[in-house]
């Protein structure tokens, strides 16, 4: 299979598999007043998606250094889809949602590590960092439109249609995963199931590993609480009703996808670990600034939400691409799977933190709230900065890969 379709058909897939991603975030103002959730409560299940995924992901993509790719693939997208069809009939409080949204994201730990996977696999020899960051970078394509069709499906017809709308989107990756060609790993001799311990010895790859639990961190909490910052500077500034919260949440997600790309274009010119710092040290300023002007116009909002929303995903690219670069060949499907345990961690912790920043300093009608939550992901991206100096004496090595290891 050339690389253009098989590209084409995985990031199709990866749409799909998407849809249901950010079904509870986007209507977190609604369940909050259905269900009377605090700030924590909503961050919480919306992070619960993640802490599913970080759970089962190690296993689900480690398996892919032992087995098809593709196989994992077509069973975490029938888990998505079952789970966020149970959401929808079943979800009726705090213990439930998160109980069975936690399980859709464990559907999701075998659809997009193990999607990269399958798509790495059956690339020809050769730089796979364009395919990759196509790949990493239509994850916020599919972001985008989670938060545009629960939304949309929810003002017309209720939430439980919403989900069930957004549920059946995981079946697209099944059906491209049935049409790949089968592949079948070799494993080394002697290699053990769920040994990590290659992995942390590779100090390149997990300088990436660790920097991109600092990105997720801060990606997971903006998507999650956006619609609901949205609504609070509207209803205070008075924002035109056009620039609704389905407009501004889709807005900012979709442009991570040129973002990330032009990051990772960047990264190819001056150096990865280059790009990913000046990525992190500007999303930080840009969270800081939003803080500051959580008071203020809702133009300067909307812009500086912009900017953010550019900053925050342009390393996202790279520090994929980086891991991929570094890993071992013998260990891809565990270095893929530590990357991704590490960002879906981080990923739950995210959305809890600004929920618990907003319930400590007076809610999400407050603009006192809303500084506190975004110097907290000014912190997190701060943070990220010396994760990705681990094993620099090495990374030139990393960051130019022989080409069989991309």
């Amino acid at each position: 299979m050339r690389a253009g379709p098989l590209v084409a058909s995985m990031c199709a897939g990866q749409l799909g598999s998407l849809l249901p991603h950010m079904a509870f975030s986007a209507l977190i103002p609604r369940f909050a007043e259905l269900w009377g959730l605090s700030a924590t409560e909503s961050g919480a299940i919306a992070g619960a998606y993640f802490m599913g995924y970080a759970v089962m992901v190690p296993l689900s993509t480690t398996l892919t250094d032992r087995v098809d790719a593709r196989r994992i693939l077509v069973s975490g997208t029938l888990l998505s889809t079952v789970a966020t069809l149970a959401f929808a009939m079943f979800a009726q409080g705090f213990w439930s949602a998160a109980f069975l949204w936690a399980i859709a994201g464990a559907g999701f730990a075998g659809a997009y590590m193990p999607g990269l996977r399958a798509l790495t696999d059956r690339l020809p020899p050769g730089d796979a960092s364009r395919s990759i960051t196509l790949y990493t970078s239509s994850y916020s394509v599919g972001v985008g439109l989670s938060f545009l069709g629960a939304q949309l499906v929810e003002r017309q017809f209720g939430w439980q249609a919403a989900f069930v709308a957004v549920g059946c989107g995981p079946l697209v990756m099944t059906a491209v995963a049935l049409s790949l060609p089968a592949h079948r790993p070799t494993p080394r001799a002697g290699a053990r199931l769920l040994d990590f311990r290659p992995v942390l010895a590779n100090r390149p790859a997990l300088g990436f590993v660790l920097g991109y639990g600092a990105h997720c961190f801060e990606l997971a909490a903006i998507r999650a609480w956006i619609v609901s910052f949205w609504l609070f500077t509207a209803a205070r500034e008075g924002a035109p009703a056009w620039i609704d919260a389905v407009v501004v949440s889709v807005a900012v997600t979709l442009i991570a996808m040129p973002a990330s790309i032009l990051g990772n274009e960047m990264a190819l010119r001056i150096g990865r670990r280059r790009l990913i710092a000046a990525v992190m040290a500007a999303s930080a300023a840009f969270a800081v600034g939003l803080g500051l002007a959580s008071a203020g116009p809702w133009l300067l909002v909307l812009a500086l939400l912009l900017l953010h929303g550019c900053a925050v995903p342009a390393d996202s690219g790279a520090l994929t691409a980086g891991m991929v670069g570094a890993a071992d060949p013998d260990y891809r499907g565990a270095t893929m799977a530590l990357h991704s345990t590490v960002g879906f961690a981080a990923s739950f912790v995210g959305p809890l933190a600004v929920g618990l920043a907003l319930d400590a300093f007076g809610g999400p009608a407050s603009a006192t709230g809303w500084q506190a939550a975004y110097f907290v992901l000014a912190l997190a991206a701060a943070a990220g900065l010396p994760a990705i100096r681990l094993g620099k004496a090495r990374a030139a090595s990393a960051a130019s890969a022989p080409a069989q290891t991309r």
